[in-house]
């Protein structure tokens, strides 16, 4: 096993005992353009905060936002609609949730089934769910824990899932599993307690987050789901460390169980795609298969650790993975696209007794095919997986980034300011995005 093989096991696997502890305790638009409308929030709308000191919101330290001020954010309400960027209230943290001033946001796939219509969800609603920012404010009650943690001015990472901390998975240390997140955020577009944190600006319409709705110049992120982030790292591309990274190390980690010298084909080289070589790379495995329909994507794999690639419109991917691995298949075979064709594809790509591991999410009602005799004959294990483990992993993500592990400048491919976030979708939908885009808020 090599030096930096030995370090990344080490990183990732220490630690595991004690968190495990601490858990337990604890039709589509033509354009996505943008209307003419611009507001810039002040920084002189947001004051020291004083409170009496017989008041049950005493609090010494933090700030006040002022109900009047406003904030610009990214507002989807029907796949018919371009997103517009309107002027919503900035929020108000409840306690454990943090007001973080968002720094950068990452383009991700996941946001663009809910502007096209195929993943329903909650609107209007702001999108975006993994941010890098500065924390603004905490509630007065959040304990005091929490607020030492994460002081006022620190930098932060958020990651998209974001655990209550109290359910039952979370319990066990499964936040990837988090009842509240699935149930509220995911199904309805609020926090735990069944309301959202956003609201139009005049008329008070509720307007629901997509994870923390990270497209707006603030969001609320609760406690459970930020990592410190350290000035070594860079402040914006970092951002990915909260979805494109996280769910490749979930994948990877939890689900495929990545061990040195393992065979590893990655089917889809986008931004978690182009995270999973990254990560394999990094856990010593041997041969590690890229396969996209991109020549320019296949040739960027190259950079992040791919030792073979294929182009699946050239050549038959399975046929080619099975001879660059002597006829037998990979040990583990990821499918990040979210396609029947792919789903099939990773399921026949495997070894006898292989891992096919599914990290792509497609169209509602979307279903893939298993050739169920092989399945149950040969051992193949087909897994589902979402996404990392926020309190356990994204601090160990952090650390992974800072010893050089992940190439967080290479990963992403390009960036756009705020006001060009309806075109970022465009292009992601069009296939123009090599890795990850961002949108950089501030």
């Amino acid at each position: 096993m090599s030096r930096l093989a030995k370090r990344v096991f080490f990183l990732s696997k220490s630690s595991s005992s004690s968190a495990a502890a601490a858990a337990a305790a604890a039709s589509r638009p033509s354009s996505w353009g943008w209307p003419a409308r611009h507001h810039h929030v002040r920084d002189t709308e947001i004051g020291l905060r004083c409170f009496s000191s017989s008041s049950p919101s005493s609090s010494s330290a933090g700030y006040h936002v002022s109900p009047s001020s406003s904030m610009k954010g990214a507002v989807f309400r029907d796949p018919t609609r371009p997103l517009s960027l309107e002027l919503l209230q900035i929020p108000r943290p409840q306690p454990g949730e943090l007001l973080i001033r968002t720094k950068a946001c990452g383009v991700c796939h996941s946001d663009l089934h809910v502007l096209k219509g195929e993943i329903p969800f909650a609107s209007p609603c702001v999108v975006g769910h993994e941010i890098t920012g500065e924390v603004v404010d905490h509630h007065p009650l959040t304990d005091p824990k929490i607020v030492h943690r994460f002081p006022v001015g620190s930098l932060v990472v958020g990651a998209f899932i974001m655990p209550c901390g109290s359910c039952f998975h979370c319990s066990k240390g499964h936040d990837d599993l988090c009842e509240d997140f699935f149930a509220y955020n995911r199904a309805q577009g609020t926090l735990y307690d069944g309301k959202t944190r956003l609201f139009l600006h005049g008329t008070g319409e509720p307007v629901y987050m997509y994870s923390m709705g990270g497209m707006a110049e603030y969001c609320i992120v609760p406690a459970n789901a930020l990592a410190v982030l350290p000035g070594s790292l860079p402040y914006s591309e970092s951002a990915i460390l909260g979805c494109a990274v996280f769910t490749a190390y979930g994948a990877m980690t939890h689900a495929a169980e990545v061990r040195p010298g393992d065979s590893i084909a990655v089917i889809g080289v986008g931004g978690v795609g182009s995270s999973c070589l990254q990560i394999a790379k990094a856990f010593g495995a041997s041969d590690i298969i890229a396969v996209d329909i991109s020549d320019e994507k296949l040739q960027k794999a190259k950079i992040f650790g791919a030792t073979h690639t294929v182009n699946a419109i050239k050549e038959d991917a399975i046929e080619k993975i099975k001879a660059i691995t002597g006829g037998m298949g990979v040990d583990i075979a990821v499918e990040a696209l979210g396609k029947p064709q792919t789903f099939m594809q990773c399921v026949q790509s495997v070894r006898d007794g292989g891992k096919a591991v599914m990290i792509g999410l497609a169209k509602s009602g979307a279903m893939g095919e298993v050739d169920i005799n092989r399945l149950v004959r040969r051992k193949i294990k087909v897994i589902g997986s979402y996404g990392a483990r926020a309190r356990q992993d994204l601090p160990k993500l952090v650390k992974l980034a800072e010893s050089g592990v992940f190439n967080l400048a290479s990963a992403v491919s390009r960036k756009y300011t705020f006001e060009e976030a309806g075109k970022a979708f465009q292009d992601l939908d069009q296939g123009k995005i090599v890795s990850r885009a961002l949108v950089e808020i501030v």
